[in-house]
């Protein structure tokens, strides 16, 4: 069932294939014990918000839906998911080595306690260290690591951006951008430095979550 919002009480997730391949998968149905759902898997931006089971549970991707009383092939891409964990996005990356789906599945954790509106998210993939300013702020995250920025300006508008990356063991700063990124207070942003083939310089890579605000009946 897709929620344009996260209702108290409820589990939500939302999901994004990084990188995709051409060929990969645009759909697929994700079980979480209980029931499976049909669930999109878009590159350029996140998915609607999915309502999932509560308490702890372990999660599959599948090429059909589940079938009562049919056990799932535990070849299928699988991630476990703790109780306390009520609202994340759910990473996909390709595996072509796994017949059942193409694809594997990581959990980052999106509560409002760790990661609040007007907040950046980043989780640097490269093999770069990776820094610079973000309006008011400052960012430097090594390798494979991640880190939460604060709000880059005090309210909705343009901020500037200098980013800049080098080579482990190195210290001479090759450029990766300078331009200008838009700051809205009721959003988060989640984004991702990978590499990118064919040259040095990583590639950064923005999506936006704005939640609606519940409706009242």
């Amino acid at each position: 069932m897709a929620l344009s919002a996260q209702e108290p009480g409820k589990r939500t997730c939302r999901i994004l294939f990084l990188m995709a391949p051409e060929d990969a998968p645009q759909t697929l149905h994700l079980f979480d014990g209980s029931s499976s759902q049909e669930v999109e898997l878009p590159r350029m931006n996140l998915s609607m918000v999915y309502q999932l089971a509560p308490g702890d549970i372990s999660l599959r991707l599948l090429p059909g839906a589940a079938v009562k009383g049919v056990a799932i092939d535990p070849a299928a891409p699988g991630v476990k998911v703790a109780a306390d964990l009520t609202d994340f996005y759910l990473l996909v990356a390709s595996d072509p080595s796994n017949k059942i789906a193409p694809v594997r599945i990581s959990v980052i954790n999106a509560g409002q306690s760790v990661y609040r509106n007007g907040q950046m998210l980043f989780f640097n993939l490269s093999d770069q260290t990776v820094g610079g300013q973000l309006g008011s702020q400052k960012l430097s995250i090594a390798p494979n690591a991640r880190s939460v920025v604060d709000a880059p300006a005090s309210s909705r508008g343009d901020y500037p951006v200098d980013l800049a990356h080098h080579a482990p063991g190195e210290t001479k700063l090759y450029p990766i951008c300078e331009t200008k990124w838009q700051h809205d207070p009721t959003k988060r942003t989640l984004l991702f430095i990978a590499n990118e083939p064919g040259t040095r310089t990583p590639r950064v890579m923005g999506f936006s979550d704005r939640r609606e605000p519940e409706k009242k009946p």
